[in-house]
């Protein structure tokens, strides 16, 4: 038996935008589905919000999103925070999400597209127990992990 876990983000009306930055990141195929194409009236409020989003990538990435009924005006201003202060990592979110990559230039390019418009936790770098490293949130409110996969051997 196997079973595969995907990220389902929450959004406050911009899910179709942060889907369509995230394709633009990690490539592949985006799907959206509004209210409206489940049979809202197209006039009402919120009709053309997400109800069932999706980005899947060729290199696995897959992240689901749908926009919250009834919330408008952004996510990343009720997001809440992440920061690091005298080398721990503070936050009021419940979920990071975490990418890793085989290599520090695969890792470092998915960076420099999520770090645009973004704040930066910690930059990405070299750390003991990765080749790369580094915390963001980006422009909708998300924090993002990225790494270069570490190797362990057992023991």
């Amino acid at each position: 038996m196997s079973i595969t876990t995907t990220t389902h983000l929450n959004f406050r009306g911009d899910a179709r935008a942060a889907l369509s930055f995230y394709q633009s990141v990690f490539g592949g195929q985006l799907a959206i589905t509004t209210y409206g194409d489940f049979g809202m009236p197209a006039d009402a409020p919120g009709a053309s919000n997400v109800v069932f989003g999706q980005v899947t990538s060729e290199s696995g990435l897959r992240v689901l999103a749908y926009d919250i009924p009834g919330q408008f005006g952004g996510s990343a201003e009720t997001a809440g925070s992440t920061h690091r202060e005298n080398g721990v990592t503070l936050t009021d979110q419940p979920f990071f999400v975490s990418v890793e990559g085989e290599t520090l230039d695969e890792v470092q390019g998915y960076w420099d597209a999520l770090s645009a418009g973004g704040t930066i936790i910690e930059p990405l770098a070299a750390s003991a127990f990765s080749a790369g490293f580094g915390m963001l949130t980006d422009g909708f409110g998300v924090t993002w992990i990225l790494g270069v996969a570490a190797t362990y051997t057992a023991e």
